[in-house]
């Protein structure tokens, strides 16, 4: 399987209005992926397709070599980690933190199927990988935000997942739980055999260099992909936010404003 994603003149309508128009968009294994857009371009209808919570109104979706139509969704998602603050108000918020990280395993909100105890070591193990020892034994309610966050990250990693979303994961962080948030996500990039990674943000200092390639997506069609270097730039930018725009960059991190 070399294909992690696959949009084959993927149209979403609701209604009589069009979400998404004619996406065409591939993702290879272990690329990482970033969306840029305004609100109201499609990127949270897009990530919902993604998952199967949607399905599209025409073209074909191939997710993990699963045509959809064709597929078990469920056993889907099962192999896609989701990291994402609409997640944060499913869950159970008198969980245990290590409860939490080992439903990824079964991709479900609380754990309903049995489970071993070496399951249960193996998501204490994961959150400690990723500096959460502390929080070993609490409860979801009583974590910070970049706690719950960094909680989240563990949950969808804990299934070992193909393709790993990444939807505003810095929001509501503070500038020090920020990076340290993109800390672990640019050590999770570099681990061998690494997961697909799509990032959703509407800030570009936070497209860490992992992120080679760019999805512009402007009032829900695709007004150009490919890679970083080809799209972050001030031109391009300026005429995708039809603004005038400034880059600052800084050990490959940019930092874009309106001029």
């Amino acid at each position: 399987m070399d294909q992690v994603l696959n949009f084959d003149h993927v149209s979403f309508q609701r209604g009589t209005r069009t979400i998404l128009n004619n996406i065409n968009w591939q993702v290879k294994k272990r690329e990482n992926w970033a969306i840029l857009g305004l609100n109201g371009a499609g990127k949270t209808t897009l990530l919902k397709m993604i998952h199967g919570d949607i399905w599209p109104t025409s073209g074909k979706l191939t997710v993990l070599d699963h045509l959809f139509g064709q597929t078990n969704i469920p056993q889907l998602r099962r192999s896609i980690g989701w990291v994402s603050n609409a997640l944060q108000d499913w869950l159970h918020p008198g969980d245990l933190v290590e409860q939490i990280v080992l439903s990824g395993k079964f991709a479900s909100i609380g754990l309903y199927e049995k489970y071993t105890s070496l399951d249960l070591q193996s998501a204490c193990e994961l959150l400690i990988r990723l500096g959460g020892k502390k929080l070993l034994g609490k409860t979801y309610r009583v974590l910070s935000q970049g706690e719950r966050q960094l909680v989240l990250i563990a949950r969808a990693l804990m299934a070992k997942p193909k393709l790993l979303i990444l939807d505003e994961p810095c929001n509501g962080l503070d500038l020090f739980a920020r990076e340290r948030l993109l800390n672990k996500i640019a050590t999770i990039s570099q681990l061998p055999n690494h997961p697909a990674l799509l990032l959703v943000s509407h800030y570009t200092e936070e497209l860490l260099p992992c992120f080679t390639n760019l999805l512009l997506l402007k009032k829900g069609e695709i007004y150009a992909a490919g890679s970083r270097q080809r799209l972050l730039t001030a031109s391009m930018l300026t005429n995708f936010y039809a603004a005038p725009i400034r880059i600052i960059e800084d050990s490959q991190r940019v930092i874009i404003y309106p001029k």
